[in-house]
Order: C-alpha cells, then structure tokens, then sequence
C-alpha cells in the first residue's frame, strides 16, 4: 500500500492568506482592485428588503365590504407612509364614529388587495454593510458581490472555537503554555485585547474577561461544562460561529484541561502586540472550516529565512505510534496514538467505503476505528 497522508493544522509565522468577502444579496462595491483596507474598512454594501406587514382592513375596520373599503382606503401602492398614520378611514353609525387603521411601521405600500381587504406596507431597506475583516489588498472585485482580500503573515489555525469575526492586540496572559488563566494573574487593561491562554479558562474569568471588553481569547483547551456555563447552553460542535457573546474564543488543542502545543505558544509570543484578525466560525461537516488567527506582517518583520517556510503542517504521513487528534463526532478533539492501518476499504454507516485506522484513545485508553479523513497529525 502507497504511503497515507492526513492534513494538520497550519502554524505558520508566514503565509499568503486570501479572504473572500461577499454580500448576502447584490450590492454596491465600494473599493477597487489594488486599494489597501483595513479591518474596518467597508468594502461592499446591500439594502435587505424590509418586512411586510399585512393590515387585515376588513376586521381593523369592523367588518367594511370591499365596496366600503374602496371609499375608505387612503393610499395606493408605491406611497411612502409613517408609522401610526392613518391609511384607511370610514365614518359609521351615521357619521357619528370613525373607525381608522394605521399603519405599523414606516415604510412604502407594497399592495392593496380589494377583495381580501388587505393592505401590505414593506419596512424600510435595511443597510448592510460588508467589512474587510483583515488589513490587506484587495486583490479581486467580484461585481456586486464582494471582494477578495490578501494579507501576507502569520496564520494559525485552531481545532474548536465560538463567536464571529473581531480584531484585537494579540497580548500574553500567561507565561507558559500550561499554565491556565485564573482571576489571580487575569491581566489588566484588556479592553480590545485578544488574550493568549497557555491551558484552560473558566467560566467566570470568561464572563469576566467578556466584561472588562476583550475581544478574544486563544487557549490550549477548554472544559466543556465550563464552556457551556459561560453560553447558558450546551452547544455542538457541527457549526459555530453565531453565538451571541461579546468575545471570541479559539481552542488550539481540543476539549478539557490540555497545554497548547510549544511552537504555537511560542509563535503568539512573539506576535504580542500585533494587531490580529480572529474568528471562532467552527464546521466540522462538509466544507470544512477551522477557527482562525490572522496577524498581518511585513517582510521586514520577518526573517528572510522564516519566510521560506511555507505553511509549516500542511500533510504528514501516517504511521503507526502516530499522535492524532479526531477531527469527527463522537470523538471529537480527543487525542490517539495509531496502532493500526488496514490497508482494505470498509464500509461505514454512510455505506461509503473508506480506509480506516484503529487508534488508542489518551484519556481513557479505548481502542477505536474512525476514517482516516477524521484525523489530524498532531506535531
């Protein structure tokens, strides 16, 4: 059998790093090809229809037939109208009572329907507006989508995170990488800070953390529970990225009280201070995507023999005795030693065949057969 290969994180001090950032519907681009951005920097922008809202004219007014409701409406299709203005009117009981129906919000008539009695008036657009997320140089206009991106820096890839996009001073919290962060050596002054955590962090120093406005953490592991506590809820580890919380957290190694690996720690030393891009947007399924740091560097920051190193962990060859990391429920971040690779295919529950691999889990020293596509080599 031909040698196998499995890809690893990358951990890389320089790279060329291409960011695509599209609008959700066709908008206006508002840079150029070969204009420098900042992570602020609004690149593209789009007007969201607003909502309709449905007036049921016919009971708001007591029951008016369509002819009656003909005399009483006020507005036709393409009015602009204010929120609480009246759109319909009809005297009764003589002239003694009007009855009235207003409109709910601010906005344009979008129809009248005569015989259902239905008035539907359509919110305000609502701006959206694109930002560049990394510094770099706008490299591709793709014409009213978006733009590509490109930095060149330090890149590193995490295995498990929450929360969206931010950017941040990458700053040490702790002085090894074992060591976890604690109320006791939390830093001060953290506002906008992305903290680098060598172990674990609890709840309470998240919240705390969350509070004193920090704009990330990195840390080697996490404790599920903990993690749990400071969202309010269990959460999967399939799709993240969309969490409502003020702080992104990246986990480098996987699940519980883990040490982040030297050369990572290492390398984030040598980024404090450095203006940083961090997104916590994990998937696990199809489509992979990796939670991430984005520290942009020019060339006279980095050694010219640092930057021939191209993406450091890009694939390793699996062996037996190989440390892993599975990348797939339910194992999920737990770490194995590789003690066997058959070489036939088999077939798993999808019905799909697949090379396999047996691997003795760390922890707990279970014996278990995943896909070899699962895995990762740890360095």
């Amino acid at each position: 059998m031909g040698a196998a290969y499995t890809p690893g994180l990358k951990v890389t001090k320089w790279a060329s790093v291409s960011k695509t950032r599209r609008l959700p519907i066709k908008g206006e681009i508002l840079v150029k090809e070969g204009d420098m951005v900042e992570p602020e920097t609004i690149v593209a922008r789009a007007y969201l229809p607003g909502e309709v809202h449905i007036i049921h004219l016919r009971q708001v007014m007591g029951g008016l037939e369509p002819i009656e409701l003909k005399e009483a409406v006020l507005v036709k299709a393409g009015d602009e109208v204010k929120k609480e203005q009246v759109v319909a009117s009809k005297k009764v009981f003589f002239g003694l009572f009007t009855q009235k129906a207003l409109s709910p919000v601010d906005g344009k008539v979008e129809y009248y329907a005569p015989e259902a009695g239905d008035l539907g008036i359509r919110e305000k657009p609502k701006l959206l507006e694109l930002d560049a997320y990394i510094k770099g140089t706008v490299t591709k206009i793709l014409p009213q989508e978006g733009v590509v991106i490109t930095t060149k820096g330090a890149f590193i890839q995490g295995i498990f995170g929450v929360g969206g996009e931010r950017c941040g001073t990458i700053m040490k919290a702790t002085k090894s990488p074992d060591e976890p962060l604690t109320m006791e050596n939390l830093p001060k002054d953290i506002k906008d800070k992305i903290l680098v955590v060598g172990s674990t962090v609890a709840a309470p120093v998240l919240r705390k953390i969350s509070e004193e406005g920090a704009k990330g953490v990195i840390c080697g592991g996490i404790i599920n529970e903990e993690l749990a506590s400071f969202l309010g809820y269990e959460i999967g580890v399939a799709i993240t990225g969309h969490e409502d919380i003020n702080i992104t957290i990246v986990v480098t190694e996987g699940f519980g009280t883990m040490n982040m690996a030297e050369r990572t720690f290492k390398l984030l030393g040598e980024l404090e201070g450095k203006r940083s891009s961090i997104n916590g947007a994990t998937q696990v399924r199809a489509g992979a995507q990796r939670p991430e740091i984005i520290v942009p560097l020019s060339e006279s920051e980095v050694p010219e023999h640092e930057r021939e190193i191209k993406d450091d962990i890009l694939t390793q060859q699996l062996e037996i005795g190989k440390i892993i990391r599975i990348i797939r429920v339910p194992y999920f971040g737990k770490l194995a030693k590789v003690i066997e690779l058959p070489s036939e295919l088999q077939e798993i529950e999808t019905k799909s065949k697949v090379r396999l691999l047996k691997a003795q889990l760390l922890d707990t020293g279970e014996t278990v057969t995943v896909p070899r596509a699962n895995v990762e080599i740890i360095a």
